[in-house]
């Protein structure tokens, strides 16, 4: 029983963050996104599962992927 709950634990804080992140990026509410990802998985047979998880990988790692907008340099000193 313990385990069940640290695992239940883990996946309410690592990945529920993705429907979060779609529902404020298309300014919708959390649970449809979450029932829209359920309704998926069932019509394809799970293929948007693999989506999520790839979803789920790069939002936890995503500052890797962001861009460093490099300084304006201010004299011609600055390396």
């Amino acid at each position: 029983m313990r385990f069940i709950k640290k695992l239940t634990f883990f996946f309410e804080m690592r990945s529920y963050g993705v429907c979060e992140w779609w529902a404020r990026k298309l300014g919708i509410q959390t649970d449809r996104v979450r029932v829209g990802f359920v309704y998926a998985s069932f019509f394809t047979f799970g293929s948007p599962l693999i989506i999520y998880l790839i979803m789920a990988w790069i939002l936890e790692h995503k500052h890797y992927f962001k861009l460093q907008r490099k300084k304006p340099k201010t004299s011609i000193w600055d390396l």
